[in-house]
C-alpha cells in the first residue's frame, strides 16, 4: 500500500468521524458540543484535498470516501440539529396540537438536498475551480452555528420560530441545488487583484465572530451568498 496516497483517504475518514460524533450529539441534544464536531468536520474536509494537492495523491476512490463523508458530516449532521430545535421548539406550542409530532421531520430537508447537492456536484464539470448552488459545507456550518446559539434559547410559544426555520431550510436547501455560481475559497496567489471577494469574506467572518460569537459564523456565511450574488451580477 502506498502510504502517501493513502494520507488524504485518512484526513477523509477523520472527517466523517467528526460527522458521526456531530450527528451523535445532535441526537443527544447537546447542539453546541456537535457544533465544534462539524467545525472540526470541516477543518478535516478542507485539509483532505490540500493533501491530495500536495501530495497528488489523487484517487477515483478517495473522490467517492470524500462524498460520502460529506452527506454524514454536512448533510445527516445538521439535519439532526435543526430536527432538535424543531422539536424542542413544536413542544412549547399548545395551537400546533399533534403536528408537533410531525413537524421537526422537515428537518429531513437538510440531508435530502444535501445528497442532491453532493450527486449533482460529482458529475458536473463546470465546478473544478468554482461552485454551482451552494457548497455542503457552507450549508452545515449556518445551521451548526444556528444549533449552537438557540440550544437553550428556544423561543417559548413562538411559531414564527418554527416557521422561520422551516422557510430557511427551504429556501437554503433550494441553493444547494441551485444554478447560482459561487466563489471558491481556493487561491492561486494573495494578491488583492482576483481575490477582492475572498478578502472582503474573511474579514467579514473575523468581523461577524467578534461581534456575534458564534452566531458570526451564520452571518459569514449569509454574507458569502450575498457576495456571490453581486459576483453574479457584475
Amino acid at each position: 500500500m502506498n502510504i502517501k496516497k493513502s494520507i488524504p483517504n485518512l484526513v477523509t475518514c477523520c472527517s466523517l468521524i467528526s460527522g458521526c460524533m456531530a450527528a451523535i450529539m445532535a441526537l443527544k441534544g447537546d447542539l453546541p458540543v456537535a457544533t465544534w464536531w462539524i467545525i472540526i468536520a470541516a477543518i478535516f474536509d478542507f485539509g483532505d484535498g490540500f493533501a491530495a494537492r500536495s501530495l497528488h495523491a489523487y484517487s477515483p476512490m478517495g473522490k467517492e470516501l470524500d462524498s460520502l463523508s460529506d452527506m454524514v458530516s454536512f448533510g445527516v449532521a445538521p439535519g439532526m440539529i435543526v430536527y432538535h430545535l424543531l422539536e424542542q421548539a413544536c413542544q412549547t406550542i399548545s395551537t400546533v396540537g399533534n403536528l408537533a409530532n410531525y413537524i421537526p421531520y422537515f428537518a429531513l430537508v437538510i440531508p435530502v438536498f444535501s445528497g442532491l447537492r453532493l450527486a449533482k456536484f460529482n458529475i458536473d464539470e463546470r465546478q473544478t475551480t468554482s461552485f454551482i448552488g451552494m457548497p455542503v459545507p457552507a450549508h452545515a456550518l449556518f445551521w451548526a452555528s444556528i444549533g449552537y446559539t438557540f440550544q437553550n434559547s428556544v423561543p417559548v410559544n413562538s411559531i414564527s420560530f418554527v416557521t422561520g426555520i422551516i422557510v430557511a431550510a427551504v429556501l437554503l436547501s433550494w441553493l444547494l441545488v441551485s444554478e447560482i455560481p459561487m466563489f471558491s475559497l481556493k487561491v492561486k496567489s494573495l494578491k488583492w487583484k482576483g481575490n477582492e471577494l475572498r478578502y472582503i469574506l474573511v474579514s467579514g467572518a473575523i468581523l461577524f465572530i467578534v461581534l456575534w460569537g458564534v452566531l458570526g459564523i451564520a452571518g459569514t456565511i449569509i454574507l458569502y451568498i450575498a457576495l456571490s450574488f453581486f459576483n453574479k451580477r457584475r
